[in-house]
């Protein structure tokens, strides 16, 4: 496709540069509000109570994210990428103002599900308007923009929501997401012209479903196993068994499918498994960082809350920092050589946080982290670009839709796993003690650094050729 094809097939020339911001601001939201309440645990907790179901404020949000970025990115070949995109920001921002009013946590977390359900357009749909508009040669570099800007606004989050519930109120977390999501949609529906030809396709709804309640039935088993109930018992072999079984049906049901939701041939080739294997872990080490260490900076080391922000933020410093660079890199030694070099930094980085205790000086969590970043960023762009890049254009779309499903699927599952893992020591305890937290958290570091060192072994299956 030439550069004249890329902007006429949606009708942009010089407006380019403004859809582009506006992708970018949308992004910026959505990255955010996965990992900004990390910091306002305690501030949300002291006020709404609930502190063993608050990875749900994480999970929920996640999973409605996941499960629904199939569904838009079928609906975007039907009515097109603009309705989507302005539709899942409007989503967003109603999810954003119900969070930013709600009275109990049961009711933060049925609003946190409406902001994941806006969230699950955005992205895609973001990565999909750079595609239309930019040519091959460009996108890579679009691409790399944009994962910046995934990889920043996820690390800053915990920062800005130490800011906001130490110095305003932890419902600004959620406001402030009001007039941004106003400026990017009307940069959107004002500058993105879009006349591309819509295909009629079936939407795979009971794949749909089948996804969502089998997946939803296992994250809530992980969280409350142990907790609500005993983990031997009927309520939790049946959420396991369910959850299992649905998902093989789901799997029949897309091998018969027209249209399936989620592909089964990107589970055929060799590089798009790696590919979403590792984003798959990206997600969970991502996250499980993010939720927990400003907990143990705050309820172990006895930080404020905006440095707790910063001391999780050293990722935010790692991750561009070599993001910026792996293209250089994987030109020159290939694809896997530079995942093989990513995913090592961050299994020494999260290995590095086992030896963290309650004795441990902040700039010690603070290298860790740093360490870790450096690692994502070495490993998650090459690999996603690997992938789209072993695809023809028509592939394409399912094959990033993919990876940033296994993503978002990562960062639930993970988050309700550790979350099971903090319960399990915790309890029902809605303000631990810091004897109590720190063994907690230091599973969740345990279970960060095994994610991290099965990285290395998913990054080792890339293949050796070097696009």
């Amino acid at each position: 496709m030439t550069a004249t094809d890329a902007r006429t097939s949606v009708g942009l020339r010089s407006e380019r540069g403004p859809v582009l911001v506006a992708i970018m601001l949308a992004t910026s939201l959505v990255a955010l509000d996965s990992t900004i309440i990390a910091t306002a645990v305690l501030s949300i907790t002291d006020q709404l109570g609930g502190f063993a179901q608050f990875p749900w404020l994480f999970s929920i949000y996640l999973l409605a994210q996941a499960v629904t970025v199939p569904i838009y990115g079928k609906l975007a070949d039907t009515v097109g990428r603009k309705p989507i995109m302005l539709f899942g920001i409007a989503v967003f921002a109603l999810g954003s103002l119900l969070c930013g009013l709600a009275t109990s946590m049961v009711a933060l977390i049925v609003f946190r599900a409406i902001q994941g359900i806006g969230a699950g357009a955005v992205g895609p749909m973001s990565i999909t308007i750079a595609g239309d508009i930019y040519t091959l040669e460009e996108r890579a570099k679009v691409q790399a923009y944009l994962a910046g800007v995934w990889a920043a606004s996820s690390v800053l989050g915990p920062l800005l929501g130490g800011v906001f519930s130490e110095y305003v109120s932890w419902r600004w977390i959620f406001l402030i997401n009001l007039p941004l999501s106003a400026v990017a949609a009307w940069m959107i529906f004002r500058q993105f012209t879009e006349n591309t030809p819509r295909q009629r396709h079936r939407i795979d709804y009971l794949g749909a479903g089948l996804l969502t309640a089998g997946a939803g039935a296992l994250i809530l088993a992980l969280l409350e196993g142990g907790h609500a109930w005993a983990w031997t018992s009927p309520a939790s072999l049946a959420l396991f068994g369910g959850g299992a079984l649905m998902l093989v049906v789901f799997g029949v049901v897309e091998r018969r499918a027209a249209n399936p939701i989620l592909p089964l041939w990107v589970l055929t080739r060799r590089v798009l498994v790696a590919s979403s294997l590792v984003s798959l872990l990206v997600g969970a080490i991502l996250l499980g960082l993010t939720s927990y260490v400003p907990t143990f900076a705050q309820g172990v080391l006895g930080t404020s809350a905006l440095v707790a922000g910063l001391t999780v933020g050293a990722l935010t410093l790692g991750w561009p920092l070599t993001a910026s660079q792996a293209g250089k890199v994987y030109l020159r030694i290939g694809f896997r050589a530079t995942s093989l070099i990513g995913s090592a930094l961050g299994a020494i980085g999260a290995l590095s946080l086992l030896l963290v205790d309650g004795d441990s000086t902040l700039l010690q969590v603070a290298i860790g982290c740093f360490i870790v970043g450096a690692g994502m960023g070495m490993v998650a762009s090459p690999t996603l670009i690997a992938a789209q890049s072993s695809v023809d254009w028509s592939e394409r779309g399912v094959v990033t839709s993919t990876n940033m499903f296994a993503r978002s699927i990562g960062s639930a599952v993970g988050v309700a796993i550790f979350g099971a893992l903090v319960n399990s020591r915790v309890g029902g305890v809605d303000h631990p003690a810091p004897e109590d937290l720190a063994p907690a958290v230091h599973l969740v570091f345990l279970g960060v650094a095994a994610a991290a060192v099965v990285m290395v072994v998913a990054a080792a299956m890339m293949p050796r050729a070097k696009s």
